[in-house]
């Protein structure tokens, strides 16, 4: 599947872009959005970019929202908000045809050895998967993933299918930081759950120096 990328640089301290509170500094977030569509819904306030500080108000307090983590398996394990949904968006590609193989080969020589991630395709089973899960489409749903480009794929997806009350988890779990999410599972912390393969122990390794430096 080939996408096409383009930059997009938000500043948050403008709606549509929801904060709790009144005196936040102003954020700044870039996405890479494969089309016009998903961005229009966010900048029309259709779909409320919400950043990783105010989701656990956005949850826990009034507005109600359900947490829909559309992240793959892989990454969903590694850590997770307790309680939240999760529907895949993209699923990795168990097709070993010889073109695909060819393709799985080129994507980790160049992707999967630095990353970790997988050769995946796109969920055939994700609209239906959610609407199991929320057949109400009225419901308030923050869909999240890892750095905010896959989640407005889905917010855009899940709109096109009718639900009408859908929240942005802006910038995705990556700009997260302790204590944004006060319920967290798993290994790792949120924003390090995208990281896999060689740029993981390079993480590591960074974070020993870190900590190395500030003892010293």
């Amino acid at each position: 599947m080939e996408i096409h990328h383009r930059l997009h640089t938000f500043s948050l301290n403008q709606p549509p872009f929801s904060s709790a509170n009144p005196h936040h500094r102003t954020t700044t977030v870039k996405v890479h959005a494969v089309s016009g569509n998903p961005l229009k819904l966010i900048q029309s306030g259709t779909v409320v970019a919400i950043l990783p500080k105010d989701a656990a108000g956005a949850i826990n307090g009034d507005q109600g929202y359900k947490l829909l983590d559309i992240r793959p398996e892989w990454e969903r394990e590694k850590s997770r908000v307790r309680g939240s949904m999760h529907v895949p968006l993209f699923i990795q590609d168990m097709d070993n045809g010889v073109l695909t193989l060819l393709k799985k080969w080129v994507h980790f020589g160049y992707i999967g050895l630095w990353t970790g991630q997988y050769f995946t395709m796109m969920n055939p089973n994700f609209i239906d998967q959610v609407e199991k899960m929320v057949p109400d489409k009225t419901t308030k749903i923050l869909v999240a993933c890892g750095e905010g480009l896959r989640s407005m794929m889905a917010t855009s997806k899940l709109h096109k299918n009718g639900y009408t009350n859908l929240g942005w988890l802006a910038g995705g779990f990556n700009r997260a930081v302790d204590g944004d999410f006060t319920d967290v599972e798993g290994p790792e912390k949120l924003q390090y759950a995208t990281i896999g393969g060689a740029s993981y122990y390079f993480l590591k390794l960074l974070i020993l120096l870190q900590a190395v430096g500030k003892n010293e």
